[in-house]
């Protein structure tokens, strides 16, 4: 029973990342977590993140470990012959490649998908932009607060009359990571299925436009620019965060049944009768009249008190956390989504766990980040190269 488990989703796939920061790396850990053998390739100098601080445990960048756990590394220098050399014959032996450069920077290299993917047609070639291969905007360098800007993220979020806020995580690069995954397993399955490999082109401002289903719902149908709605949900009421005596509750209250549980729990039934709230409709059309109902209902009681009653009511609510708090509920503890591993120079590293439960071939925590070219002689002796061939690129300074 033990071996059963011991198996791994994607062993056997091995992965060449050539990627930075974040929408590439998180692409490449969510294959990793699940058993594909990833070799993360950085420039001499490491991925930028590496060097975004603080914080720095032991000479190595904290948001650099959070993202590329479970990954081999590998340090090219590719403005070499030598180095370029070294990366086609990786590539040679890769089943997926993903990059996230600026369009045309990889085929000026010499490793675009053309380039690649001739003899090698079984290679899945995934690119990570932030506007996309093709286009007026192809050529611009894309970041995660562009992309959320472009795409409207920004526009609805925040609280009306103030001014737009970003969503407090990357979440077009995060996006696009997820979607470069989706995309990639399948394009995989395909493969299995034909021998075939294709390319993969998505960006982050596609990432982040095609999370906005409510809201460009709402604009095909009316025309209607939709506004920020702050913690408030533009389609049910009540569906938002309210401020209690020592805290704030997230409630979702939002369906019939949730809100008459709720009136009744909290002692006012009397507003089931009122006709601004008698439906989901009405009460999201009376939304800001609702919650100042509501509020001056909770500030009466605590954080503590209210969840006891909405608890014993059935209705869905959950307290507003900071991480202190997120790390040490026992639904977080009892899901494994704070681990512990070993870092080489770090030392004994805490990592976000792994988000999704598979019963037959869990992913699984195992190798943390690597340090810069960690496993640079195992990869290089795993495409033939001995000692000498591999110290006379050292010494060429290809790899590192």
């Amino acid at each position: 029973m033990l071996a059963r488990y011991m198996k791994s989703a994607l062993e056997g796939m091995r992965v060449l990342e050539i990627t930075q920061v974040m929408s590439g790396p998180f692409c490449g850990l969510l294959l990793a977590d699940m058993g594909a053998d990833v070799i993360k390739v950085e420039k001499p100098q490491g991925d930028d993140s590496r060097r975004m601080v603080p914080p720095i445990i032991n000479g190595e960048s904290a948001p650099f470990m959070a993202i590329n756990r479970n990954k081999r590394g590998i340090s090219i220098d590719l403005k070499t012959d030598q180095g370029r050399e070294v990366f086609r014959q990786l590539a040679a032996r890769a089943d997926v490649l993903i990059e996230n450069f600026r369009p045309g920077t990889m085929d000026g290299l010499g490793f675009g998908y053309d380039e690649l993917s001739a003899g090698h047609s079984d290679l899945i070639y995934c690119s990570i932009s932030g506007f996309g291969q093709t286009g007026p905007y192809r050529d611009r360098g894309g970041f995660d607060l562009v992309a959320q800007a472009m795409s409207g993220m920004i526009s609805i979020t925040g609280n009306p009359g103030e001014a737009p806020v970003k969503v407090g995580v990357p979440i077009a690069d995060l996006n696009a990571g997820i979607y470069a995954c989706y995309a990639i397993l399948a394009a995989y399955i395909h493969r299995l299925k034909t021998g075939e490999g294709q390319r993969i082109d998505t960006s982050l401002m596609e990432a982040s436009l095609a999370y906005t289903f409510w809201e460009s719902a709402i604009f095909f149908a009316t025309g209607a620019n939709p506004p920020p709605m702050g913690s408030a949900h533009r389609l049910s009421a009540p569906y938002q965060v309210f401020k209690v005596a020592d805290g704030h509750i997230a409630l979702g209250g939002a369906n019939q049944s949730n809100w008459r549980k709720l009136c009744e729990a909290i002692g006012r039934p009397d507003l089931l009768e009122d006709p601004r709230f008698g439906t989901n409709g009405d009460r999201t059309t009376n939304q800001r009249e609702l919650a100042a109902v509501l509020e001056s209902v909770f500030i009466s009681g605590s954080v503590e008190y209210w969840m006891a009653v909405f608890d014993d009511a059935g209705v869905p609510a959950g307290p507003v956390y900071n991480f202190s708090q997120i790390y040490s509920d026992p639904q977080v503890i009892a899901r494994q989504m704070a681990v512990e591993i070993e870092h080489p120079a770090a030392g004994t590293t805490r990592l976000i766990g792994v988000p999704v439960k598979l019963s037959a071939t869990p992913g699984r925590i195992c190798r943390p980040a690597p340090t810069l070219g960690q496993h640079t002689d195992e990869i290089l002796a795993e495409i033939g190269l001995g000692p000498d061939e591999i110290g006379d690129l050292r010494e060429k300074k290809a790899v590192f």
